[in-house]
């Protein structure tokens, strides 16, 4: 990778996928399910494994780190639960690989001559005691790099020790089994990343494989998963606690969708109460000239009945006047 490319990396991990403006360059969002959650959480098997004996390729989903920060920003609002997937993917991962370090074994019980029982103890010893010397060196030699001088120094003295004591351990087991038994090599598989270690192994090649890649990566995932399967019961209660409330909030939004005319803003209320007084208002208009109708109906009517009251009475009183005329 180059400086360049070092450089674009670490700006998407610290800033996300917006951190040049671009709201359109990632079609994948951290939550979907082509990324991977174990990722995102630091934890993922094929990232810690990478360019070792147990290289485990590509892994299937995205990675990404820009998503990475995306999702360490998002996590501060609300709460995704990733932390029970990646637990379940490291589940299915550690129970794979304790199972293929049963079968080493199984492997070797087949292969290597049986000791006794007093013989398989010390041997055990041995082996003990050399992976502590293994494990300390790394360390020693990690404390130094990082400048913790003293520290690294007391770790030392402890190994000193500690080689004392395998050497001791040592010259029991030779005692214990003939000559040519003991030259042979014993293996042991190591129980944390079922690498093979043999009884002979000097102290440098114990230092390389406790403080390689390999071993301080399965240390780092077993880590991870017992912190994950620590909480995991309160986690899950939180989870679906979350999913009850999701759900009544689902279905509460269906509800005033259903009803959303009942539930309107101020804005809405203020055009409805004007278009109510605007018809209140034609309404009334409409009644007053109705009336006024009305009330010119019943006038025409009126003045109609006593133009023809006076016409009937004109034409009783002409006809009164001929039947006197034709009396006299």
């Amino acid at each position: 990778m180059t400086a360049h490319d070092q450089m674009r990396a670490m700006l998407d991990q610290l800033m996300g996928t917006g951190r040049n403006g671009e709201t359109t360059k990632y079609q994948v969002k951290f939550n979907d399910s082509k990324v991977c959650k174990s990722f995102l959480l630091g934890c993922c098997p094929h990232e810690i494994l990478t360019s070792t004996r147990m290289d485990l390729g590509e892994c299937p989903r995205i990675h990404d780190l820009a998503l990475r920060a995306d999702f360490e920003k998002a996590q501060q609002t609300k709460d995704y639960f990733y932390d029970l997937d990646a637990m379940e993917h490291l589940q299915a991962f550690i129970t794979d690989c304790d199972r293929r370090t049963e079968a080493a074994k199984q492997r070797l019980a087949e292969t290597q001559e049986e000791l006794s029982a007093e013989v398989a103890v010390k041997a055990n010893s041995v082996h003990e005691l050399a992976e502590q010397i293994g494990q300390k060196l790394a360390k020693a030699e990690q404390l130094g790099e990082e400048g913790f001088v003293d520290e690294s120094m007391k770790l030392m003295e402890e190994v000193d020790e500690l080689r004392k004591r395998k050497l001791e351990a040592e010259q029991e087991y030779r005692n214990s089994m003939p000559a040519s038994s003991y030259q042979q090599q014993k293996l042991r598989v190591c129980e944390v990343c079922s690498a093979y270690l043999g009884i002979h192994d000097n102290d440098r090649r114990l230092a390389d494989h406790f403080g390689g890649k390999l071993h301080l990566g399965f240390i780092k995932i077993r880590e991870k998963l017992a912190e994950l399967e620590k909480n995991a019961e309160k986690r899950k209660e939180e989870k679906r606690k979350s999913s009850r409330d999701r759900d009544r909030d689902d279905r509460e939004d269906r509800y005033r969708e259903r009803h959303r005319e009942q539930y309107v803003g101020g804005r809405e209320l203020d055009r409805r109460s004007k278009r109510h007084r605007s018809r209140s208002w034609d309404r009334k208009e409409r009644e007053k000239n109705d009336r006024d109708r009305d009330n010119r109906s019943r006038s025409h009517r009126s003045r109609s009945r006593s133009r023809e009251r006076r016409s009937h009475s004109r034409h009783s009183s002409s006809s009164d006047k001929r039947r006197d005329r034709d009396r006299d």
